[in-house]
């Protein structure tokens, strides 16, 4: 009778310690874009940045990272953002489980007009829009937001205020920075570049393997977008299987 309570109290204690993998498989990600539409991106640059992003989850080895763990599924959730009025959601949170998933939300976003114009950058308002979103993924293993950009901050609640903010506690805060597209003579637009770089990586982001990818240009969006993804969906693998990538 000692040996099978022993044999079932080993069991069990295996059991409990399997548990909290079996509850986070339900979902091993939420990732929430924000995409800049603010008055200093134009309409063109507007459809780059849609397709860009629609190319890139289509994209083969994106694909496969979004699929890697079918008993796991990444949940993605796309906003825009400007000004203070507040982002705009434009896919709602959904489950990448199969390639028909990531197919229809790149359709859905390649087909998106513009819909809304602001002068404003208000890029604190869109941390906290990413951060209310991912509040009601609480039971994914990972809170991932990526907010894209080409200016900083000048409206609103502004980032570095946010820096010891408990709603972004446990979340990562990657970012996407747009730069000018060319170098001039005088390479003043690469320094304006940088210095976006800096800003983004001082005030925005955050959070565990947090980063800032770089696009030269909105015409480079897409290659960033896929670099980006790349990274991020392969960060997973840390704490969840505890390995690396």
């Amino acid at each position: 009778m000692k040996k099978r309570c022993t044999g079932f109290f080993w069991i069990a204690s295996f059991c409990l310690l399997l548990w909290p993998i079996v509850v986070q498989g339900a979902c091993r990600q939420a990732l929430a874009l924000g995409l800049d539409v603010s008055g200093s991106v134009s309409e063109g640059e507007y459809t780059l940045q849609m397709k860009g992003l629609a190319n890139a989850i289509l994209a083969k080895d994106v694909q496969q990272a979004f699929l890697a763990v079918p008993s796991a599924p990444v949940r993605l959730h796309v906003f825009i953002w400007a000004g203070r009025a507040g982002p705009l959601e434009i896919l709602p949170w959904t489950e990448m489980a199969d390639e028909s998933d990531l197919v229809e939300a790149a359709t859905l976003l390649s087909n998106q007009d513009r819909r809304r114009f602001s002068s404003e950058t208000a890029l604190g308002e869109a941390m906290v829009f990413g951060r209310t979103a991912l509040e009601t993924q609480s039971d994914c293993s990972r809170l991932t937001l990526d907010i894209s950009g080409d200016g900083k901050s000048n409206a609103g609640v502004q980032p570095r205020d946010l820096q010891l903010s408990s709603r972004l506690v446990g979340v990562t805060i990657n970012a996407l920075v747009v730069g000018q597209g060319h170098v001039s003579f005088l390479a003043v637009e690469d320094q304006t570049t940088s210095d976006l770089v800096n800003y983004f990586a001082s005030n925005v982001i955050r959070g565990p393997d947090a980063f800032v990818e770089v696009a030269k240009g909105h015409q480079d969006f897409e290659d960033a977008m896929i670099r980006k993804l790349l990274r991020e969906l392969q960060t997973w693998k840390i704490g969840y299987l505890g390995t690396t990538p």
